[in-house]
């Protein structure tokens, strides 16, 4: 079983507590390692080194600073098979789901080492006779991610390579729920020389959490993970004076025009839904079809969800692994079954699956729920498990009206041949990420990880010049030097 440690001030200290969280692998019901569960002393510990490494960190000349992000990369590059393998172990992702979340990383690494040219300033001379006027980026201080189970290696990548390239110093804290990531990841951050205290690292679960948002030192916070937790701590952490990005929940649609190629369509539509589990804040959750494509797609979705291949994600040929845990298996079959009471059929029913060779794991079958009213608690709820609703409308118009009335905006798609379907969806749906043809339309690192409604709460999201003016505070410099001084020269 591993032992996790917090990386405090460049050492791994191992945490003299007394509780402790059970981090299960969810295909094979294995105890990997037990996370413990840190409070206030920890965080407090923590921002103390990090803050004692800023001065010298922030005055190291942005082209050193990238210097060590390019070792990093090469070094998550080497290992990225091993750190897949983590990823699968403890969060039950395929093995090529799990690459390809730290392909993602990798690309927020690449983006961030081009910070000599990002975080430039602006001057403007002479804004009036002898007068300049200077714009400087100076870093924000010691800043703190709350990083969610579902891309343990990932999500922590959208911000910390820029703090870090911006003069930041940092403290990650991940979930509880899936510490050897991470704890793999800091072995090979604390290969590439970084100074003492610029990159921290502290187990726990809320204590933890509260301690991070109610320190002084802690100037910034980034979270991704439900709209009640983000609405929390994007509360008591601006409460606190700290910028905030807080990614929260969703319930992503997807609309099935007649004119959409209907194998491609199911294809991507089916891994948007299924893929991960259903466990990621891009994942299709409700398909809406329009006119005629009704009987198609709903007779090829049944097909693609009953189809897929589920089990352990390290198993050759598995498509689908199982949710986080127990406590998740039983939710999402819970809210499966609110969707039948509420009217919707069940044309595939993931629910009560085993799986031969792996009786101990927290598997639910992909779950088709068809004629979802709207309105209805299963059409607003995020299940976070492998669950498509069905819906129809007749019209284009109608499906983008049943889009917008949702609570969340994280994401929307469209699957048509119709140039003008797709400009009029893509200017009137109201999301921040949108798919045209695209089931998970994740933006790459250059741009915005957007979220509009009650999916963000904050100003500036993740990833690109976003993460850069988040990490960043602008200084305005006015300056005059009169003539008289100039001719002592």
């Amino acid at each position: 079983m591993q032992k996790i440690l917090n990386y405090i001030n460049g050492e791994w200290i191992e945490p003299k507590i007394e509780e402790y969280f059970d981090v299960i692998n969810p295909a094979t019901g294995e105890l990997m390692a037990r996370t413990p569960l840190c409070g206030a002393d920890a965080v407090d510990a923590a921002a103390k080194a990090a803050a004692a490494a800023f001065p010298a960190w922030r005055r190291v000349p942005v082209q050193d600073r990238v210097q060590y992000l390019f070792k990093l990369r090469d070094l998550l590059k080497a290992n990225l098979d091993e750190v897949a393998r983590t990823i699968t172990n403890e969060a039950g992702k395929t093995f090529e789901e799990s690459k390809a979340e730290m392909v993602r990383a990798i690309e927020n690494v690449e983006v961030a080492c081009g910070m000599p040219m990002m975080g430039k300033g602006e001057i403007v001379e002479d804004i009036a006779p002898g007068i300049d006027e200077i714009m400087l980026r100076q870093p924000v201080g010691v800043c703190a991610t709350v990083a969610p189970f579902n891309f343990p290696g990932m999500i922590p990548f959208w911000y910390l390579p820029y703090a870090l390239a911006a003069g930041n110093t940092y403290i990650v804290k991940p979930s509880e729920k899936v510490p050897m990531t991470m704890q793999f990841i800091f072995k090979l951050v604390e290969q590439i020389g970084l100074p003492k205290g610029v990159v921290n690292m502290v187990n726990g679960a809320k204590e933890a959490v509260d301690a991070i948002l109610e320190h002084p030192i802690i100037r910034a916070v980034t979270f991704v993970g439900s709209t009640a937790t983000a609405k929390y701590l994007y509360a008591k952490a601006s409460a606190n004076g700290k910028r905030v990005q807080a990614q929260g929940g969703a319930k992503n649609p997807v609309i099935v025009l007649p004119d959409a190629d209907m194998d491609m369509a199911t294809k991507i539509i089916a891994d948007s839904a299924f893929g991960c589990a259903g466990q990621r804040c891009l994942a299709v959750s409700l398909a809406v079809t329009v006119a005629e494509a009704r009987n198609t797609f709903t007779e090829m979705i049944c097909d693609a969800a009953s189809t897929r291949v589920v089990g352990y994600g390290l198993d050759s040929g598995v498509q689908m692994g199982p949710v986080i845990n127990a406590a998740s298996k039983t939710r999402v079959e819970q809210l499966i079954g609110v969707g039948a009471k509420e009217g919707a059929s069940i044309p595939v029913d993931g629910r009560g699956t085993v799986v031969k060779g792996y009786e101990r794991g927290t598997f639910v079958r992909p779950t088709i729920l068809s004629e979802v009213r709207p309105g209805s608690e299963i059409a607003k709820t995020e299940i976070f498990g492998p669950v498509l609703g069905l819906m129809h409308v007749n019209t284009v118009d109608e499906a983008i009206e049943l889009v917008n009335s949702g609570q969340y905006g994280n994401q929307a798609s469209l699957f048509t041949s119709s140039g003008s379907a797709a400009r009029k969806f893509r200017y009137e749906a109201e999301a921040g990420n949108i798919g045209i043809n695209i089931g998970v339309a994740a933006p790459m690192a250059f741009f915005p990880f957007s979220g509009w409604k009650q999916s963000f709460f904050g100003d500036m999201h993740g990833q690109g010049m976003d993460a850069v003016e988040f990490f960043t505070q602008k200084k305005v410099v006015v300056e005059r030097w009169p003539k008289e001084w100039s001719r002592k020269f």
